[in-house]
C-alpha cells in the first residue's frame, strides 16, 4: 500500500510539474475539468436520437447509457463517505492548485465514474459515439488530475468503477429493460418520440426462370 501511494504522489506531483509549466493550458483544462460534463451529456443525447427509431433493444442500450451513468454517480456516494479520503491540496500545500477548494471527499472521483460509465454505456450504441467518450473520458480524467482537485488513483478507479457500473448493470438488465422500452414506445405519448422501428421492405422472391420455349 505504501508503495501505491508513493506511486501515485509520484504521478500527483509529475502532472502538478506539468500544469506549471503550461499556463497557457490552465483555461482549457480547468473548463474542461468543470463544463466537460456537458460534452458527455451531449453525447448521450445524440445516442438516444441515433435510436429512437432502432429496434427495441437499441434504444434501450441508447436508454440506459444515460440512465447507467446517473446509477454509477449515485452508486458512488456512498464509496466517497466510506473512504473519506482528503483532497490532495490538503496535504500537500505546495501543490499549484487550479480546482477550487471544497470539502468534499476525493476518492473514487465523480467526474471520472461519470465519464467512464458514458463511455462504455455509449459503446453499446454506437461505435463513433463510444470512441469519441473513450477518448473524452482519460481527458476528463488527466484534467481533474491537473487542477489539483484529485489524486490520479481517484480518477483510475472512478474510470473503471463507472464503466463496470454500466456494462455489469447491461449484461443483468438487457432484457427487462428491452421489454419496458418496447412497452412505453406503445404508450401514446412516446409513438412521436420513439416510433417503433421501421420494418425493412420485403424482398420478392426470385423469379425462377422457366424451361426454354421448344
Amino acid at each position: 500500500m505504501d508503495t501505491l501511494r508513493r506511486l501515485d504522489d509520484q504521478v500527483l506531483a509529475d502532472v502538478n510539474g506539468f500544469a506549471r509549466h503550461t499556463g497557457w493550458l490552465h483555461g482549457v483544462v480547468l473548463g474542461y475539468a468543470t463544463y466537460g460534463l456537458v460534452l458527455f451529456a451531449a453525447l448521450l443525447l445524440a445516442a438516444l436520437w441515433l435510436r429512437r427509431r432502432g429496434s427495441n433493444r437499441a434504444l434501450a442500450a441508447a436508454g440506459w447509457a444515460g440512465l447507467a451513468t446517473q446509477l454509477a454517480v449515485g452508486l458512488n456516494q456512498p464509496l466517497v463517505s466510506g473512504f473519506a479520503e482528503a483532497r490532495p491540496y490538503t496535504t500537500h500545500p505546495g501543490l499549484l492548485v487550479l480546482a477550487t477548494p471544497n470539502a468534499d471527499f476525493s476518492f473514487p472521483s465523480d467526474h471520472a465514474v461519470m465519464a467512464g460509465a458514458a463511455a462504455a454505456g455509449l459503446w453499446l450504441v454506437a461505435r463513433i459515439l463510444g470512441a469519441i467518450a473513450t477518448v473524452a473520458a482519460p481527458a476528463m480524467a488527466f484534467a481533474r488530475v491537473y487542477i489539483a482537485a484529485h489524486y490520479p488513483w481517484d480518477v483510475a478507479a472512478g474510470l473503471v468503477f463507472g464503466a463496470l457500473v454500466a456494462l455489469v448493470g447491461w449484461l443483468l438488465l438487457r432484457v427487462p429493460l428491452t421489454t419496458v422500452v418496447g412497452l412505453l414506445r406503445r404508450q401514446p405519448g412516446m409513438r412521436q418520440l420513439f416510433p417503433a422501428p421501421t420494418p425493412e421492405p420485403a424482398h420478392p422472391a426470385p423469379v425462377m426462370p422457366g424451361p426454354p420455349a421448344a
